[in-house]
Protein backbone atom coordinates (compact mmCIF):
# COMPACT_ATOMS: atom_id res chain seq x y z
CA UNK A 1 0.00 0.00 0.00
CA UNK A 2 1.20 3.49 -0.90
CA UNK A 3 0.17 6.88 0.44
CA UNK A 4 -1.90 7.38 -2.72
CA UNK A 5 -3.90 4.26 -1.91
CA UNK A 6 -4.87 5.58 1.51
CA UNK A 7 -5.86 8.92 -0.04
CA UNK A 8 -8.25 7.12 -2.39
CA UNK A 9 -10.27 5.66 0.50
CA UNK A 10 -10.00 8.65 2.85
CA UNK A 11 -13.32 10.06 4.03
CA UNK A 12 -13.37 13.86 4.05
CA UNK A 13 -14.68 15.75 7.06
CA UNK A 14 -17.71 17.91 6.25
CA UNK A 15 -18.40 19.09 9.83
CA UNK A 16 -21.82 17.41 9.81
CA UNK A 17 -23.37 14.67 11.93
CA UNK A 18 -25.35 12.20 9.84
CA UNK A 19 -28.05 10.72 12.12
CA UNK A 20 -29.21 7.30 10.87
CA UNK A 21 -31.71 6.22 13.58
CA UNK A 22 -32.82 6.64 17.17
CA UNK A 23 -32.52 3.93 19.84
CA UNK A 24 -32.92 3.44 23.58
CA UNK A 25 -29.74 4.39 25.46
CA UNK A 26 -30.07 1.29 27.63
CA UNK A 27 -29.76 -0.89 24.51
CA UNK A 28 -26.16 0.24 23.91
CA UNK A 29 -23.74 -1.83 25.97
CA UNK A 30 -21.10 0.23 27.89
CA UNK A 31 -18.19 -1.43 26.03
CA UNK A 32 -19.19 0.42 22.85
CA UNK A 33 -18.73 3.94 24.28
CA UNK A 34 -15.39 5.54 23.55
CA UNK A 35 -14.85 9.34 23.69
CA UNK A 36 -17.28 12.22 24.50
CA UNK A 37 -17.56 15.57 22.71
CA UNK A 38 -19.84 18.57 23.28
CA UNK A 39 -21.87 19.70 20.29
CA UNK A 40 -22.67 23.32 19.47
CA UNK A 41 -24.99 24.49 16.68
CA UNK A 42 -23.51 25.84 13.48
CA UNK A 43 -24.51 29.30 12.27
CA UNK A 44 -28.22 29.32 11.55
CA UNK A 45 -28.75 25.93 13.15
CA UNK A 46 -29.81 26.96 16.66
CA UNK A 47 -33.49 26.05 16.19
CA UNK A 48 -32.74 22.62 14.72
CA UNK A 49 -30.28 22.04 17.58
CA UNK A 50 -32.89 22.97 20.19
CA UNK A 51 -35.59 20.84 18.55
CA UNK A 52 -33.36 17.76 18.49
CA UNK A 53 -32.24 18.30 22.10
CA UNK A 54 -35.81 18.72 23.35
CA UNK A 55 -37.06 15.73 21.36
CA UNK A 56 -34.35 13.50 22.80
CA UNK A 57 -35.07 14.75 26.31
CA UNK A 58 -38.80 14.01 25.90
CA UNK A 59 -38.40 10.56 24.32
CA UNK A 60 -35.35 9.30 26.23
CA UNK A 61 -33.84 8.16 22.93
CA UNK A 62 -30.34 8.78 21.53
CA UNK A 63 -29.39 9.39 17.93
CA UNK A 64 -27.03 6.97 16.19
CA UNK A 65 -24.89 8.80 13.65
CA UNK A 66 -21.86 8.65 11.39
CA UNK A 67 -19.30 11.43 11.76
CA UNK A 68 -15.78 12.20 10.57
CA UNK A 69 -13.90 13.96 13.39
CA UNK A 70 -10.30 13.41 12.40
CA UNK A 71 -9.90 12.24 8.80
CA UNK A 72 -9.49 9.68 7.43
CA UNK A 73 -11.44 7.82 10.13
CA UNK A 74 -15.19 7.61 10.15
CA UNK A 75 -16.79 7.12 13.55
CA UNK A 76 -20.03 5.70 14.78
CA UNK A 77 -21.51 7.96 17.45
CA UNK A 78 -24.38 8.38 19.89
CA UNK A 79 -25.96 11.82 20.36
CA UNK A 80 -27.70 12.46 23.67
CA UNK A 81 -28.85 15.46 25.72
CA UNK A 82 -26.87 16.52 28.78
CA UNK A 83 -27.59 19.52 31.01
CA UNK A 84 -29.25 21.56 28.25
CA UNK A 85 -26.78 20.77 25.46
CA UNK A 86 -26.12 17.88 23.09
CA UNK A 87 -23.23 15.53 23.63
CA UNK A 88 -21.74 13.28 20.97
CA UNK A 89 -20.00 10.15 22.19
CA UNK A 90 -18.06 8.09 19.67
CA UNK A 91 -18.80 4.39 19.64
CA UNK A 92 -16.65 1.43 18.75
CA UNK A 93 -17.73 -0.66 15.80
CA UNK A 94 -18.68 -4.22 16.66
CA UNK A 95 -15.69 -5.73 14.85
CA UNK A 96 -13.37 -3.66 17.06
CA UNK A 97 -14.52 -5.47 20.19
CA UNK A 98 -13.21 -8.77 21.44
CA UNK A 99 -15.82 -11.36 22.29
CA UNK A 100 -16.19 -12.03 26.05
CA UNK A 101 -16.11 -15.74 25.26
CA UNK A 102 -12.46 -15.33 24.20
CA UNK A 103 -11.42 -14.34 27.73
CA UNK A 104 -10.12 -17.38 29.69
CA UNK A 105 -12.01 -17.21 32.96
CA UNK A 106 -11.94 -20.50 34.93
CA UNK A 107 -15.17 -21.79 36.40
CA UNK A 108 -15.19 -21.99 40.19
CA UNK A 109 -17.76 -22.96 42.79
CA UNK A 110 -18.78 -20.23 45.22
CA UNK A 111 -20.19 -21.10 48.61
CA UNK A 112 -23.09 -19.16 50.17
CA UNK A 113 -20.92 -17.85 53.03
CA UNK A 114 -18.22 -16.64 50.63
CA UNK A 115 -20.80 -14.79 48.57
CA UNK A 116 -22.35 -13.27 51.69
CA UNK A 117 -18.91 -12.00 52.79
CA UNK A 118 -18.32 -10.43 49.36
CA UNK A 119 -21.75 -8.78 49.42
CA UNK A 120 -21.11 -7.38 52.90
CA UNK A 121 -17.77 -5.95 51.83
CA UNK A 122 -19.19 -4.31 48.71
CA UNK A 123 -22.12 -2.84 50.65
CA UNK A 124 -19.74 -1.49 53.32
CA UNK A 125 -17.71 0.30 50.62
CA UNK A 126 -20.76 1.61 48.73
CA UNK A 127 -20.89 5.38 48.23
CA UNK A 128 -22.35 8.03 45.95
CA UNK A 129 -20.42 8.71 42.75
CA UNK A 130 -18.36 11.88 43.26
CA UNK A 131 -15.82 12.25 40.43
CA UNK A 132 -14.33 15.42 41.93
CA UNK A 133 -12.64 13.43 44.71
CA UNK A 134 -10.48 11.52 42.21
CA UNK A 135 -7.42 13.19 40.70
CA UNK A 136 -4.86 12.38 38.05
CA UNK A 137 -1.81 12.31 40.34
CA UNK A 138 0.64 11.95 37.45
CA UNK A 139 -0.70 15.09 35.76
CA UNK A 140 -0.60 17.07 39.03
CA UNK A 141 3.02 16.07 39.67
CA UNK A 142 3.94 16.87 36.08
CA UNK A 143 2.41 20.36 36.32
CA UNK A 144 4.31 20.96 39.58
CA UNK A 145 7.55 19.96 37.86
CA UNK A 146 6.84 22.30 34.93
CA UNK A 147 6.24 25.19 37.35
CA UNK A 148 9.50 24.41 39.14
CA UNK A 149 11.43 24.42 35.86
CA UNK A 150 9.86 27.75 34.85
CA UNK A 151 10.84 29.30 38.19
CA UNK A 152 14.36 27.86 37.86
CA UNK A 153 14.78 29.81 34.62
CA UNK A 154 16.60 27.03 32.79
CA UNK A 155 18.81 26.04 35.72
CA UNK A 156 19.21 22.39 36.54
CA UNK A 157 16.82 21.23 39.23
CA UNK A 158 18.23 19.34 42.23
CA UNK A 159 18.01 15.57 42.05
CA UNK A 160 14.78 14.26 43.56
CA UNK A 161 15.03 12.80 47.02
CA UNK A 162 14.64 9.10 47.35
CA UNK A 163 11.19 8.35 48.55
CA UNK A 164 10.96 6.33 51.71
CA UNK A 165 7.95 4.53 52.99
CA UNK A 166 4.86 6.22 51.64
CA UNK A 167 2.34 7.40 54.23
CA UNK A 168 -1.00 5.68 54.23
CA UNK A 169 -3.54 7.59 52.16
CA UNK A 170 -6.72 6.09 53.51
CA UNK A 171 -7.66 2.48 53.88
CA UNK A 172 -7.45 0.55 50.62
CA UNK A 173 -9.22 -2.78 50.58
CA UNK A 174 -8.07 -5.55 48.27
CA UNK A 175 -11.28 -7.43 47.59
CA UNK A 176 -9.57 -10.34 45.87
CA UNK A 177 -7.14 -10.86 48.77
CA UNK A 178 -9.97 -10.81 51.27
CA UNK A 179 -11.94 -13.32 49.25
CA UNK A 180 -8.91 -15.58 48.92
CA UNK A 181 -8.24 -15.31 52.66
CA UNK A 182 -11.85 -16.17 53.39
CA UNK A 183 -11.69 -19.13 51.02
CA UNK A 184 -8.51 -20.38 52.69
CA UNK A 185 -10.10 -20.16 56.13
CA UNK A 186 -13.16 -22.02 54.88
CA UNK A 187 -11.01 -24.80 53.42
CA UNK A 188 -8.93 -25.11 56.63
CA UNK A 189 -12.08 -25.28 58.71
CA UNK A 190 -13.40 -28.02 56.45
CA UNK A 191 -10.18 -30.04 56.82
CA UNK A 192 -10.26 -29.60 60.61
CA UNK A 193 -13.81 -30.94 60.80
CA UNK A 194 -12.80 -33.87 58.58
CA UNK A 195 -9.82 -34.73 60.83
CA UNK A 196 -11.93 -34.59 63.97
CA UNK A 197 -14.49 -36.88 62.38
CA UNK A 198 -11.82 -39.44 61.41
CA UNK A 199 -10.33 -39.30 64.91
CA UNK A 200 -13.71 -39.84 66.49
CA UNK A 201 -14.39 -42.81 64.28
CA UNK A 202 -10.99 -44.35 65.10
CA UNK A 203 -11.59 -43.96 68.83
CA UNK A 204 -15.02 -45.49 68.44
CA UNK A 205 -13.56 -48.56 66.69
CA UNK A 206 -10.86 -48.90 69.38
CA UNK A 207 -13.44 -48.81 72.14
CA UNK A 208 -15.50 -51.45 70.36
Amino acid sequence: MKDEDFERVQIKSNQTVDIREFVELSEIEPVYFNEPYYLAPAKGGAKAYALLRNALERTGLVGIAKVVIRPPREHLAAIKPLDGILMLETLRFQDELRSPSDVPVPKVEIGPKELEMALSLVKAMASKWAPAKYHDEYRERLMELIEQKVKAGGKELPAPKRQGKQPAQGKIIDLVSLLQESLGQTQKAGKGRSAKTKQARAEHKKAA
